[in-house]
Parts: C-alpha cells; structure tokens; sequence
C-alpha cells in the first residue's frame, strides 16, 4: 500500500506529509506477529496525516467490517446534524427567502423552482451524479422551458457528496454563453512530482434549443466533494456567476480503488485538477466570491441567509434571461 501511494498519489506536498518519513516510522511495527487487529491500526496511522476523503481503508475481521477515512469533520457537518442538513436545504417554502419560490417539482433528480420575481432556483440533489444521462437530459429539457421568463439562477450544490464530471457539464451547457474551458486533469503514473499524464482538457459548451445566460448565484460549502467541486470549477468559468457561501472540500480526483493480498481494500486520489488557468485547488476548495456561512442558528429562526444573499444578487441585476 505505501508503494502504491509512492506511485501513484500526486498531492503528498499539498497535504504536508513525508511519506519516506510515514514509511520509516510505521514498517518496523509490522513483524510476523503482527494480528489483523494491529495492522489496521498501523496502516490507519500511516494514512492518518494526508486528511484526504478519498482515501480510504475497509477491512473485514472476524465478521466484522472496519472503516477508516483521515479526513477532518467538514466545519458543515460539524454544525449540523444530517437531520438538521435535510431540514436547512428541504425546498419547502418556510422561510422569508423559499416563501417566494413556486416549486415546479422533482425532475429526474433535479429539483427546480420558479420564483415569481422572475428568478430561478436549481439544487443538484446527490441523486444528480447517478442518474441515466437520457434522464437528466429530459429533466434539464424541461427546467429550460422557463429559462426565457428568468432574469437571475440560484445553483445550489449544498451538501453535494459527488457525480460523474459529465453531468456536470451536461448541467452547465444549459448555462452557457460560448465554448471555454471547463477544468484540465493530469494522472500520476510514477514516483516523481513531475511523472503526470499530458493534460486533458473539458470543455462546457451551449446545448439544448436555449441556454440561460443571465446572472447566475451558486451556492456551496465545505461539504461539497468530487464531482460537485468540478461542477463549481467549471462553472465558475462563466464569467456571470458568482459562488456564495463556504469553499469546496477541496478533493476533486476519482478515487483508485486497490486490493491488498489479504482482501482489503483501500482507495485513493490519484488526478490532479486545475482550474481553466491552470489553478490546482487540492487541499483548499474552490474559493467563493462572497463568503458566508451557515449556521444551526439559521434553521432555529427558520431563514437561510445564503438564499437570501443570493435573491439580492440576482434581482438587483438587470441582465437578459436568456438567449437562443
């Protein structure tokens, strides 16, 4: 496992670990006589500095399954409960901000309201990254019908466990005014810093018969992970959208997933992604324009002061909707 990571994990100087050190420190607690009980143990505590949710360590012993991930408590999981999460970012209209929305319903795992202000509201619900690419195209056919009675979007990405990258971009062509570039992402393949594939370039381009092209809010927070930080990164490209909230997680690459000669399996990030100007955000998340948190005393008085912020973002800005 550690040769595995030598080769094959690219962000050792970003998370401040020495793994030469990790692997000095921890192999000569490995003997003969070592259980399986301690070697989880010792490979947790080599893995434990890197802080990083995707890496991972499962192991089943004696019919019981152990599970080890070094990352720190996101600061939004840390204020919130998942019931709590659930209650702050359920669509139901209870606060001054949602009261406002007229809900257009479920779509294919794509939630999205209308606003009698002439805005729109979409949240990227988890269910966004599994579902059929047909579907989710049904589903953006549908909310786009609005998109020419609409002078402002609200994106929300809350709480986004992850998704493939082409739904991202399947999503973000509908907001697209011109092809650009959407992120690059480099593969480590060797030991060295430099030993990285060439890098391979996304686009988000216009798709559909409309595309909103109008002012644009995204919303996020530090329990955005994966797919939903690419998602943020190739958005944020358009130059009329502005991020409100918390920074992403800041772990963007697909997770490698290997087998240890006992059955265990572990994962770990192996893809470095940048930025459209070659900006890496591993470790730090992708930065917002407008930083504000939420907090457990905003469900107590029933607002969600990011919906809120966002509304006066978007009403105050007096742009088209959209455009053919």
């Amino acid at each position: 496992m550690w040769t595995t990571f030598y080769n094959r994990y690219p962000f050792f100087d970003i998370r401040g670990v020495d793994w030469q050190e990790q692997y000095e420190r921890y192999r000569p607690e490995v003997t003969a006589e070592t259980t399986d009980e301690e070697l989880f143990d010792i490979l947790c505590g080599l893995l434990a500095p890197l802080n990083d949710g995707h890496v991972t360590l499962t192991a089943t012993m004696s019919g019981k399954t152990r599970h080890f991930c070094p990352e720190k408590k996101p600061r939004f999981w840390q204020e919130f409960n998942d019931g709590e999460i659930e209650e702050l970012l359920r669509h139901d209209g209870k606060d001054s901000g949602r009261e406002r929305f007229r809900s257009a319903g479920w779509n294919r795992g794509v939630d999205a309201s209308l606003l009698p202000v002439a805005s729109g509201w979409l949240h990227a619900h988890p269910r966004v990254g599994r579902v059929l690419k047909h579907d989710l195209v049904a589903a953006l056919d549908a909310i786009a019908r609005d998109f020419r009675d609409l002078s402002g979007y609200i994106i929300d990405i809350r709480n986004c466990p992850g998704g493939d990258d082409s739904t991202a971009i399947t999503i973000i062509n509908r907001f697209c005014d011109r092809r650009r570039v959407a992120f690059h992402r480099r593969t480590k393949i060797g030991p060295g810093d430099n030993d990285l594939t060439p890098a391979r370039t996304w686009y988000i381009e216009p798709h559909g018969d409309v595309q909103f092209r109008g002012p644009i809010v995204l919303l996020t927070c530090d329990s955005v992970f994966s797919g939903g930080e690419a998602f943020a990164l190739a958005i944020g490209a358009l130059p009329y959208v502005t991020i409100v909230g918390d920074h992403t997680n800041g772990i963007f690459s697909y997770e490698l997933e290997k087998t240890l000669p006992n059955d265990w399996n572990y994962t770990l990030s192996y893809q470095k992604y940048y930025s459209s100007d070659m900006v890496c955000y591993e470790g730090k998340g992708v930065p917002v324009d407008i930083e504000l948190l939420n907090e457990k005393a905003d469900i107590e008085v029933g607002i969600d002061p990011l919906i809120t912020r966002a509304l006066e973002l978007v009403e105050v800005w007096d742009t088209p909707g959209s455009d053919e």
